[in-house]
């Protein structure tokens, strides 16, 4: 099992469930955003495609706390086009935070202490 010192190697939800279920004290705290990209894609042979693509990342940034330390960590719960219909947008956000959800089970169920945010 990692110690304290250690977590700094740490990169997954699983490793900080995994060091909570073997005993560890594990605070954490979750800030979701969305964060747009431009996604590169493979012009076809018209003039009229664009060779890129604005996205969007609903992403969580999750910070645990262990001891003294802090490590982040970040999860892409879901991607979209940016100016897709709203429904598509509503949908997108549902996946998200149906998502997101499923891991704060698996968080809680490790006895990990935080407070639930959503999309």
């Amino acid at each position: 099992m990692a110690e304290v010192h250690e977590i700094s190697e740490l990169s997954r939800l699983e490793d900080f469930i995994a060091l909570a279920k073997g005993g560890k004290e594990v605070q954490m705290s979750i800030e979701v955003k969305k964060q747009i990209v431009t996604q590169k894609v493979h012009p076809d042979e018209t003039e009229e495609m664009r060779s890129e693509i604005d996205m969007y990342l609903l992403i969580g940034d999750y910070a645990f706390k262990v001891g003294g330390e802090v490590k982040k960590v970040s999860k892409i719960y879901v991607a979209g086009a940016v100016g897709e219909p709203l429904n598509a947008a509503r949908q997108n956000i549902h996946i998200a935070n149906a998502r997101l959800k499923m891991d704060y089970v698996r968080l809680r169920e490790a006895h990990i202490i935080f407070e639930e945010v959503y999309f």
